[in-house]
């Protein structure tokens, strides 16, 4: 993981996720996630127009660090790195986007729930993983026990992640960062209540500052 970017997660241990079809509502998005102290963002792929989005937040923005996420192939984190993604997620582990990642320098992530997964992940290289879904994958107890045996290992949980149990989460000493899309709830973004947004960023640093 590069040096930027976990120093931006050191600060603010918070990933929010983006899955906007329309890539101006993406720009205003980021912007405000950005004014509420969230600097690393994530934009899923699943929409038409989302890596349209991706390229319109790191064209149109200043400051922050933008990534793909829900990369389901080696030519689509192919395609995306040529987009300007810093860092690429995805739902599973596959050994392909794994190895492109590494020999690239790429930050990864990929979906692990297991500790076969996990495993696999470290024998591939990887020390920083995504648990995901985080609460059907056994939450807190689960990434308890995942750390106590993968010591190097840090996680990403998302998938189930609130304000409610963000503290709990990152408690955790082996939690790099936790990713939710609670931070960019589409109801607020169809009215254009973009304030909404940059108040639960802000409120996500005060947890994971607290």
């Amino acid at each position: 993981m590069s040096t930027e970017l976990s120093s931006r997660l050191a600060a603010a241990p918070v990933v929010p996720l983006i899955g906007e079809n329309d890539p101006a509502v993406a720009v205003k998005t980021a912007e405000a996630l950005a004014e509420g102290g969230l600097s690393v963002i994530e934009v899923v792929m699943r929409s038409d127009a989302a890596q349209q989005g991706m390229e319109a937040i790191i064209a149109e923005t200043e400051g922050l660090i933008v990534g793909a996420g829900t990369v389901l192939t080696v030519d689509q984190a192919k395609s995306v790195r040529d987009s300007g993604a810093q860092f690429i997620v995805s739902p599973g582990l596959v050994d392909e986007i794994a190895v492109y990642c590494r020999d690239e320098g790429i930050p990864f992530f990929p979906g692990t729930m297991t500790a076969g997964e996990v495993q696999r992940a470290y024998a591939l290289g990887l020390r920083e993983v995504k648990f995901f879904p985080a609460s059907l994958a056994g939450g807190v107890p689960m990434l308890k026990a995942l750390g106590s045996v993968f010591r190097e290992m840090r996680f990403m949980p998302t998938g189930g992640v609130s304000a409610s149990n963000l503290a709990e989460f990152l408690a955790l000493d082996h939690v790099l960062a936790c990713g939710g899309s609670w931070l960019t709830p589409s109801e607020a973004i169809e009215r254009g209540d973009y304030g909404a947004i940059t108040k639960l960023a802000s409120e996500a640093v005060a947890i994971a500052n607290g």
